[in-house]
């Protein structure tokens, strides 16, 4: 049953953390689901290419797709959260910024979906050949479309709730994504396309795109989680506390951690020290005080 909006805050967080230490074991992650089985709009005829893999980064993406990681003990009714790891738009950071995430959120009971979408200045692109392309068309139209397949259940159960979390650059895809949603198209012969483009909440990590002119935050915008560290640039820092400003006038709601001591780039890496480093245990309280996460009573009671 969902938390009871009367249920007072400390025995709704006593009740989150009697469900997190109920969850043992993360799913391994199952295999890639492309966004679009014959090759995004635009893209077709590069969808066989290899991806460029330096280290834990990836590029030359032009087959874009979702890795599911399932949880072992999955909150009926839960929500599902898409990540999009950051790199510049150059590449993807999808260990630290994807993979660790997914796994840390599944452990936790909630479905993870970590998002390769296409690369604006993809580092894979001879130098002096352009680009083929941008974030507002091709990164923005693969978080759609994960959203929508998400919410059309990606092969699993359809979540109570749809999520976007991004980082660096990848959190001005989610920013995106979350404040431009797009309809379902009741007419369509594809379940995918008949689901919306649209995020019931979303989490920007020291993300990027705030200086961006032409975001339009209103009333109806979804709730966000706002994460950065104090010694992060400060169109990061400073940007994503006037950016909360700006959500709270607007009449949306959103949360604020910014963590002193902490730069650019943290994620989830079990190197972080800190405060900083419980910062994925806040969302998880965000998510239940938003009554976004459900719990189950036990036979026992």
């Amino acid at each position: 049953m969902p938390f009871p909006a009367a249920l007072p805050r400390p025995l709704r967080l006593l009740a989150l953390c009697l469900l997190t230490f109920a969850v043992a074991h993360a799913a391994a992650p199952s295999n890639p689901l492309p966004l679009w089985t014959e090759g995004a709009p635009g893209s077709e005829a590069r969808r066989q290419e290899p991806e460029k893999v330096a280290g834990s980064n990836v590029s030359n993406i032009h087959h874009p797709s979702l890795t599911p990681y399932w949880p072992a003990n999955p909150l009926p009714g839960g929500p599902a959260v898409i990540i999009a790891p950051g790199g510049g738009h150059a590449r993807l950071a999808a260990q630290h910024e994807g993979h660790n995430v997914a796994v840390w959120l599944a452990r936790h009971g909630v479905a993870a979906f970590v998002l390769k979408y296409r690369l604006a200045k993809d580092d894979a692109t001879p130098a002096g050949q352009p680009q083929p392309y941008t974030v507002d068309r091709d990164a923005l139209a693969d978080a759609r479309r994960a959203l929508r397949l998400v919410r059309a259940g990606a092969g699993g159960p359809v979540p109570g709730s749809v999520g976007i979390l991004g980082f660096s650059a990848g959190g001005e895809v989610a920013l995106l994504a979350a404040t431009r949603p797009e309809d379902g198209r009741p007419d369509s012969p594809e379940a995918t396309d008949r689901a919306p483009a649209r995020a019931d909440f979303y989490a920007l990590v020291y993300p990027g795109g705030l200086p961006r002119t032409d975001l339009e935050v209103t009333a109806r915008t979804p709730p966000v989680f706002l994460v950065a560290g104090v010694q992060d640039r400060a169109n990061i820092s400073e940007g994503l506390a006037e950016f909360y400003l700006r959500t709270k006038r607007a009449g949306a709601s959103a949360e604020l951690h910014l963590y002193a001591g902490a730069g650019h780039g943290f994620g989830v890496r079990d190197t972080n020290r800190g405060p900083h480093a419980a910062w994925t245990q806040r969302f998880l309280e965000w998510l239940a005080e938003r009554r976004f996460l459900t719990v189950t009573t036990s036979p026992n009671g």
